[in-house]
């Protein structure tokens, strides 16, 4: 095949992903309307409390009872988790077939550093979920998100396949990008948690016992407990936050090679900073015993909006050393 027919090729797989992810949005829609995380949450709570008091009583023995049903709905979930899986492998397909048709890394603008982001995203969170099953409550805003992410990147930010500028040829690109890409998309699984650590939170505040007022009450009662939202959040920005420290060093290190510098407040290289410090804020805000919990949550959606601007807005709106990076 040629370099255009692959370039075509990972087109029509990005298409597709979109097509797919949107059928399973409509699966994690219909989940999450029927409440079933919360309840999947409650069953899972209700199994943890049974295994610590038989093995409290040193009782070995197999119990009799047999554990609770998952609803009869879960087929929604399970339809979603299977679309998104198919999703992923697709989204991964674009990514190599990018990259074989402009025979380099397939992130060497916007439009490659998105699909690649999200190609990504889906892997680590498709990858959890044997292990975490509460990571398939997130199938919702996680679905939503990377949708939102690949219209702006068809829509917007598309370049055709080409080789890179002079300044981008370099060892450094696998190493500086590659490390930004992973931590960007870690951090965002846990940004995403603590937005809905937020409608968890206040429904479980104002009391679970009562039917839920309004929209946000109404969310909250769908969702999994903040607790366990707020776990999610915790471990992923702390697995993420080393990975965007090296990816911010070894821009510097890339900057000395290519420009001569180390550091010179190009607005990416400042927001990048900036979203750093936001994150290691929350790191620290965890840490104190006052600032846990929902100043927390904030803290965190604050380091999502600081990053998606380093991203986009920086581009869109500002002139630097990184514009090469193509709109």
């Amino acid at each position: 095949m040629s370099s255009e027919s692959w370039a075509h090729l990972s087109n029509a797989l990005v298409y597709s992903t979109i097509i797919v992810l949107s059928v399973a949005l409509v699966a994690f829609a219909a989940d999450f309307a029927l409440g079933t995380g919360r309840r999947r949450a409650d069953q899972r709570k209700q199994r943890t409390v049974t295994q610590a008091s038989e093995g409290a009583s040193g009782d070995t023995a197999v119990t009799t009872a047999a554990p609770p049903e998952l609803p009869a709905d879960e087929r929604w979930a399970r339809v979603g988790v299977s679309l998104s899986t198919l999703a992923t492998v697709m989204i991964v397909c674009a990514v190599v077939t990018r990259g074989i048709s402009a025979q380099r890394p397939p992130w060497g603008n916007m439009y490659e550093f998105t699909v690649t982001a999200v190609a990504t995203l889906m892997v680590i969170w498709v990858a959890m979920l044997p292990r975490r099953p509460e990571w398939r409550d997130l199938g919702l805003i996680v679905v939503l998100f990377n949708l939102l992410l690949l219209g702006v990147a068809v829509l917007v930010l598309y370049t055709e396949s080409a080789e890179l500028v002079p300044a981008l040829k370099s060892y450094w690109l696998w190493i500086h990008v590659t490390s930004a890409i992973i931590a960007s998309s870690i951090f965002t699984v846990g940004s995403l948690s603590s937005v809905l650590y937020l409608f968890a939170e206040r429904y479980e505040r104002r009391g679970s016992a009562s039917s839920p007022r309004g929209v946000r009450d109404a969310i909250g009662a769908r969702l999994p407990s903040s607790k366990q939202l707020d776990t999610v959040a915790y471990k992923t920005i702390a697995f993420a936050f080393p990975l965007w420290f090296f990816a911010v060093v070894a821009g510097a290190v890339w900057a000395e090679d290519a420009w001569g510098r180390y550091w010179g407040w190009d607005p990416k290289e400042t927001w990048s900073f900036v979203t750093l410090v936001i994150y290691a804020a929350y790191l620290h805000a965890r840490a104190t015993a006052g600032w846990r919990g929902r100043p927390a949550a904030i803290i965190a959606i604050v380091g999502l909006a600081a990053f998606l601007f380093s991203y986009f807005g920086v581009n869109i709106f500002f002139v630097g050393f990184h514009s090469y990076g193509g709109v």
